[in-house]
């Protein structure tokens, strides 16, 4: 058995660091439903100081012997190994890509761990601190500024309808239509219209895609289906 230099306190100080501050970025991934919540971010930021304190003892052991050590190899390999953990948490439906911001989150709480294994428990401690403010604090911010959104909305109209009178219909909403695809189905008499959007909005969309949908249902075309998703 290999000698230890640090102090079994110490070890155990590091540790525990790494792991309380990587769950505590966890928990705000788990309680917003991510599927790398608060264990997977604990158990990413502990082996990841588990891993920086091992190559601080590879080092040490070297020291005076005929070969040497240099502690970032080890510390290299767990960032290319959190690149592939991150991909696996990035999820795309359609046109929509969800988990970008917690694959970023599981790389932070990498560098989170090797901070706090390798003796800089402060750098950890902030790093985590801005990350939490990042996740919690902007999250509401984002809502106080308008922004650009992109929607997809499908119509399906009686086959008499003109398709321009739903296009007319729909830019007297502010919206720019950046799309459009039309599908005609003469067994049930329909048309489908498909319409890309982008509006410029402040706060959640809920509010403009139930007026949206008011003003259809209130028009005088014969609409028989609407359906509004993400692009």
């Amino acid at each position: 058995m290999l000698p230890m230099p640090m102090e079994l306190a110490e070890l155990t100080t590091r540790l525990g660091l790494a792991a309380v501050l990587g769950g505590l970025v966890g928990l705000e991934r788990d309680i917003h439903g991510r599927a790398a919540g608060l264990r997977t971010h604990l158990l990413v930021s502990l082996g990841s100081a588990v891993f920086m304190v091992i190559s601080i003892f590879v080092a040490s052991t070297a020291r005076g012997d005929r070969f040497a050590s240099d502690p970032g190899r080890i510390a290299a390999q767990v960032i290319a190994g959190i690149g592939f953990l991150g991909a696996g948490v990035i999820i795309k439906e359609r046109a929509t890509v969800r988990g970008l911001t917690t694959s970023a989150c599981l790389w932070l709480v990498a560098a989170v761990g090797m901070a706090a294994g390798a003796g800089y428990p402060v750098v950890a401690v902030i790093t985590t601190a801005f990350a939490l403010v990042g996740l919690i604090v902007l999250k509401s911010f984002e809502r106080l500024y308008p922004k650009d959104f992109y929607r997809t909305i499908e119509i399906t109209t009686d086959i008499k309808v003109s398709t321009t009178d739903v296009i007319s219909l729909m830019k007297s909403q502010n919206l720019t239509i950046l799309s459009c695809g039309i599908t005609r189905d003469y067994v049930a008499g329909t048309s489908r219209i498909t319409l890309g959007l982008r509006f410029f909005h402040k706060g959640v969309t809920d509010k403009r895609s139930h007026a949206i949908f008011q003003m259809l249902e209130q028009s005088e075309l014969e609409i028989r289906r609407i359906e509004w998703r993400r692009t």
